[in-house]
């Protein structure tokens, strides 16, 4: 399913429930309980927004952060968020939330959030604003396992709990789920290719670790991250590093000032990396943000990712 849909999807689906009954939900190591669902939301950052938007929340939203300051919005998007303003270009902070009466947020660890910082669901908690935590940061906050696309599918499912939209949430779960399926039955594959994640940086690369979405998309089509044995979510190596690993394919994350084509320039054009196998055989695949990070577009990202890996 695309963003593409966006408005005929909310228009088919109706708006979101209004259920009073209480539920609780699991949010990285905290229970949460909501009474009602909440009214008067805000999403931080594009793919999480996204997650809201399929759910068709957009009427439970007063706006969102973290889109602009960082990222451009494609067709599909600008036409799911036109109707809300956009609060903050980076990240929300509580006179901001405040000032928009929000009564919930759904960010993550640096999705908008970082330990320690003045946005917390403990910081929040005294004005009435419950936040959700991306399931896919919660390695930030406690012991978790690597990243799987079943963060994602927990992330829509929890979120159909707290808005009262259960069946709409499992449908979307349960399609994905599908068309998963349906994308790895058809994959001839043979010895898993190493691949390595470019999201950006020239002296060091920022890369994706352990419990990072790109994990789950590279194995879910049949590749290995050369740094799956990386201890972190998004973080920096050393060039050194991925030289010795020597990736096969490359996959570039698309966003921000440095265009893709300019992040594939760098590494051809770089003599220390013309002995890397992605770079002698000109085995490059662009995923853009929103698909490499947790949300709707994951599903896609695996089927760009399985092409580029066995099609001929």
């Amino acid at each position: 399913m695309t963003l593409l849909h966006l408005p005929l999807l909310a228009a088919l689906l109706g708006t979101a429930g209004t259920a009073s009954a209480q539920t609780t939900v699991q949010s990285c190591d905290r229970r949460v309980t909501f009474e009602t669902p909440p009214e008067r939301a805000v999403s931080n950052d594009v793919n999480l927004t996204e997650m809201m938007l399929v759910l068709g929340l957009a009427d439970r939203m007063v706006g969102y952060t973290g889109i602009s300051g960082w990222k451009s919005l494609d067709a599909g998007m600008r036409a799911g968020v036109a109707a809300l303003p956009e609060l903050a270009a980076r990240k929300p902070t509580k006179e901001i939330l405040l000032g928009a009466e929000a009564d919930f947020l759904f960010a993550g660890w640096n999705y908008g959030m970082s330990v320690g910082g003045a946005v917390t669901p403990e910081t929040l908690a005294p004005f009435g604003i419950q936040v959700y935590e991306l399931t896919e940061s919660c390695t930030h906050v406690m012991e978790k396992g690597k990243a799987s696309l079943e963060d994602m599918y927990a992330d829509l499912t929890n979120l159909g709990r707290i808005f009262a939209v259960e069946a709409r949430a499992e449908a979307l779960v349960a399609g994905y789920r599908a068309e998963l399926a349906e994308i790895t039955a058809e994959l001839e594959t043979g010895a898993p290719p190493r691949v390595f994640v470019y999201d950006s940086g020239q002296d060091t690369p920022f890369t994706a670790g352990r419990y990072a979405m790109p994990t789950a998309l590279i194995e879910a089509a049949g590749g290995r991250n050369i740094m799956d044995d990386f201890e972190k979510s998004w973080a920096t190596v050393s060039w050194e590093e991925v030289v010795a690993r020597d990736p096969e394919i490359v996959v570039i994350v698309d966003y921000g000032e440095v265009t893709a084509e300019e992040k594939r320039a760098f590494l051809v054009s770089n003599p220390a990396f013309a002995g890397i196998a992605a770079v002698k055989n000109d085995r490059f695949v662009t995923l853009d943000y929103v698909e490499a990070t947790p949300g709707p577009r994951n599903i896609a990202a695996v089927k760009t990712l399985a092409e580029s890996f066995w099609g001929e």
